[in-house]
């Protein structure tokens, strides 16, 4: 293991809102109204910047220096990596939602466990500092709150989960939808090297190279479906979101040896069948692109329909299942963690 590197593990805040405004709800644009210059000052505070985007009639989704952006009429999901301060993005995005007519009412924000946790600044130095960070920032209005460590059989692999949510949120409005996080480390070193630039690409953009890097790693393949907005960074890493209709996939990749990280995001619904069937080829694909010696995935959903399948993806993958924790958040539902490790190992 390295001394120092790149932190991959993302942190991940969700937030959602809402509103009174009648001409608001028609136009269901709501936080999409956002002006760029409005989110530049949010991601300024986090410490990174956007350098790719695309839209569709449901939301907007950006690739950022570290990591990603969504915003939705109602709700924002920022992932950051690296050494961002994302709980710093909580108190401008109330301001401008509230000039917007909009009034927080749920909060979610959930990590893995850092490779270099020393490097991170505050207020990401532990979680306990984080959750007084949140506890702080988050209105009075959102009185339901809960944080928990979800172990694993190592004590390098948690998942770390707060909550919180008013009294009409404690169960999601968008109670059917469900998302599922993976985290893989120590990465193919062969499959790795595909997310490097080339000797002389430094003179692609990163938009190009990061087209490139689509195509070759067969990251494209994992969901034909999807419109997908990708970058390369120089010298090594990928960044992609992939949007279709109202849904959206992400992966991020830090290639270097030592530290290797990817992560996968999608989310679905369960009252969908093509969201389910297709959860399963997804996942398969995903993880084949890097072929981890060690993953966690964490499902976030109201039901338990989700997370037995994420087994069934991965075990005919010659990865087994380590350890399995379950918890119940409000305004998020259940969550359940699973860690997998190759079974060479």
């Amino acid at each position: 293991m390295a001394m120092s590197g790149f932190e991959g593990y993302e942190k991940r805040l969700e937030l959602h809102f809402f509103g009174d405004d009648p001409a608001m709800l028609d136009n269901n644009l709501g936080l999409r109204l956002l002006d760029f210059e409005s989110l530049e000052q949010v991601l300024n505070a986090v410490q990174c910047t956007v350098v790719s985007a695309v839209a569709n009639q449901y939301f907007d989704a950006y690739v950022l220096s570290e990591s990603s952006l969504f915003v939705y009429p109602t709700k924002i999901i920022i992932k950051t990596c690296g050494t961002t301060q994302l709980l710093k993005s909580i108190r401008p995005l109330i301001h401008y939602a509230c000039n917007l007519g909009l009034s927080l009412c749920s909060c979610r924000y959930t990590r893995g466990t850092f490779i270099f946790p020393k490097a991170q600044p505050s207020p990401h130095t532990s979680f306990k500092e984080e959750v007084m960070c949140l506890e702080d920032a988050l209105p009075n209005n959102l009185c339901y709150r809960k944080a928990s460590v979800m172990p694993s059989k190592t004590t390098t692999n948690s998942w770390h989960v707060f909550t919180a949510s008013d009294e009409s949120h404690i169960i999601p409005n968008d109670h059917d939808i469900y998302t599922v996080e993976v985290c893989m480390t120590d990465l193919d070193r062969v499959l790795a090297r595909k997310f490097f630039l080339p000797p002389g690409g430094g003179n692609k953009s990163g938009d190009v190279a990061g087209k490139e890097m689509t195509k070759i790693t067969g990251i494209g393949d994992i969901n034909p479906r999807a419109m997908i907005c990708d970058f390369a960074f120089d010298p090594c890493g990928y960044s992609m979101n992939g949007i279709h209709n109202d849904r959206y996939s992400t992966i991020h990749v830090t290639p270097e040896d030592g530290f290797s990280y990817a992560s996968f995001e999608c989310v679905g619904s369960i009252f969908d069948d093509d969201d389910i069937e297709h959860l399963v080829g997804t996942l398969r694909k995903a993880v084949q692109v890097f072929r981890p010696a060690t993953l966690s995935v964490s499902t976030t959903c109201a039901s338990h329909e989700v997370w037995p399948r994420v087994t069934h993806a991965l075990e005919p993958l010659g990865l087994k299942c380590r350890s399995c924790a379950a918890d119940e958040f409000p305004a998020a539902g259940s969550i359940v963690f699973q860690t997998y490790t190759a079974r060479r190992k």
